[in-house]
């Protein structure tokens, strides 16, 4: 299937639903069509040919929403930018990819031309926001107003749709190949096993759309004909205020974003009482905030979505029958999830063999959802693409029904006295203590122990907890050996990725700083 069916179809079938919210601005099916099949003319009245990049750098919006349709639908490829890179990344992505065109909104309009200055292959620059265009900029509204509506492409399902760069947690990002098929079968899977195709189903876009993981959920609710809400980016008063106004019933947010709801003062009085669906992933989530979310949100149904970039990206879901703390389900409640529609999962030991239930190894996935490979990088999609499984890098096993848990990143295990201890098992246990707002567990040098495990520790407001407390208390629920050794408290945030991600290389390079190996 092409990305665009399911407009063509929609517009077809429910022309006069609405299809996007965007403030004050509110478009029909049938007019979200039209705006598509006309900018997709305006690019191709740019010139050059099928298979063109065209990156766009911009937040959340319903513009945005349209060029994820009208791109493919010109036949050329779309190239989502991150919104928190410096200059300097997004340069390096754009000419990699060979960018012709790049669409900017209001955010990015400052950065645009210094950007431009250095990518060779740009060509032209389209800004999409509301105000006056800057000068050496082409109006996205001025070309769509002015544009021949193109017929749609009759590519190949298998063609490429768009360059997708990792969240660059260390050094620069791989672009990510995913074709048409990739894609849709991504969002097939969540329709299916989230169900998001229920009668007066409205999503927020709330995460960032750069982001893979929204992209699919686009894609999902748009085959399910549901309604688009948008918000420029995250923020909890304004999130929390857009659910109540526009009744939204589905959210996808990562683990950060859940963390900062759940801690700010307006939820007590919001409105969220039109929320059915809340759908989380793309960083782990620490059991306490879990916890936490399904008390706070007593209502509303929890979804879990493991995958990644080169999965486009489902893999696995965890359904909300398993996030309950009690009775017979409630052992799965650490898993995430069991194998989404159309993907096959395996667990690999060190020598490539299929290992039996429950034993540890990288998590490898296969299915129509498989990357096409990376841009440019032959070696590393060899190394990556293995007879057709994607390998994951993550560490994890499968239990007797398929239900799998994660226990780590492969290269983030830390090796203490010559027992693997995995981080994110060590993360979720200090989460359950009620003063922790945030942890991360990193391996630190030893000279005694090769590897030392070591907590670093944000509190709640008011809150408060010593390095000894922490770690006795972690000593209730992981062996004695997986604790903490150390414990160092900070007020200020994380470093994160656009995506939410958390930059965990940049809190173990202090300690790793003078050292020839990262690992000991």
């Amino acid at each position: 299937m092409y990305l665009f069916q399911s407009l063509k179809r929609n517009a077809q079938v429910t022309p006069n639903h609405i299809a996007t919210v965007d403030g004050a601005r509110r478009q029909t099916w049938a007019e979200l069509h039209d705006r598509v099949a006309k900018f997709a003319g305006a690019l191709v009245a740019l010139g050059g040919q099928s298979g063109d990049r065209v990156a766009i750098l911009a937040l959340n919006s319903d513009r945005h929403f349209e060029l994820c349709f009208s791109v493919p639908w010109a036949t050329r490829v779309i190239v989502p930018l991150n919104t928190r890179w410096s200059i300097k990344e997004n340069v390096y992505s754009l000419q990699d990819s060979g960018a012709t065109v790049l669409v900017v909104d209001d955010a990015f309009k400052g950065i645009a031309q210094e950007i431009f200055r250095q990518v060779d292959s740009l060509q032209t620059l389209i800004y999409m926001g509301d105000g006056g265009t800057p000068e050496g900029m082409l109006s996205y509204e001025t070309l769509l107003a002015s544009a021949t509506p193109a017929e749609a492409s009759r590519a190949d399902y298998a063609d490429l749709a768009g360059i997708f760069y990792t969240g660059g947690t260390t050094g620069f990002p791989k672009g990510v190949m995913l074709s048409h098929q990739n894609l849709w079968s991504s969002g097939m899977s969540v329709m299916a096993g989230i169900t998001v195709n229920e009668p007066g189903t409205v999503y927020l876009h709330a995460a960032p759309m750069f982001h893979l993981a929204d992209l699919t959920f686009s894609i999902a609710n748009s085959i399910a004909g549901s309604t688009h809400v948008f918000v420029p980016a995250f923020e909890p008063g304004k999130v929390l205020a857009t659910i109540a106004e526009h009744k939204v019933t589905d959210l996808l947010l990562v683990p950060t974003m859940i963390s900062m709801l759940l801690s700010h003062p307006a939820l007590a009085d919001a409105d969220v009482s039109s929320v059915r669906k809340m759908v989380y992933g793309a960083s782990p989530m620490p059991e306490g905030t879990l916890l936490r979310a399904i008390e706070g949100f007593k209502n509303v149904d929890f979804y879990q979505a493991y995958g990644q970039t080169e999965l486009g990206p489902i893999a696995t879901i965890l359904k909300p029958q398993y996030h309950v703390v009690e009775g017979p389900n409630a052992r799965r409640l650490g898993s995430a999830g069991q194998a989404a529609y159309c993907v096959e999962l395996k667990i690999v030991g060190d020598e490539g063999q299929a290992l039996a239930v429950g034993g540890i190894g990288e998590v490898a996935v296969r299915g129509p959802n498989a990357m096409l490979g990376y841009w440019n990088s032959p070696e590393q999609t060899q190394s990556a693409l293995v007879d057709g499984w994607v390998m994951t890098g993550d560490a994890g096993y499968l239990d007797d029904e398929g239900f799998l848990f994660l226990v780590d990143r492969v290269k983030d295990m830390i090796v203490s006295g010559g027992e693997n201890v995995f981080s994110a098992e060590v993360e979720s246990a200090i989460s359950k203590h009620p003063a922790i707002h945030e942890v991360v567990v990193i391996g630190i040098p030893s000279e005694q122990w090769g590897e030392s495990v070591h907590a670093i520790v944000r509190l709640r407001d008011s809150a408060g907890a010593t390095e000894q407390e922490v770690i006795d208390h972690c000593r209730q629920y992981i062996a004695g050996y997986k604790c903490p050794r150390s414990v160092v408290f900070r007020e200020e945030p994380f470093p994160m990725t656009g995506a939410g991600k958390l930059r965990k290389v940049e809190l173990r390079e202090v300690y790793w700083r003078d050292r020839q190996r990262a690992i000991n």
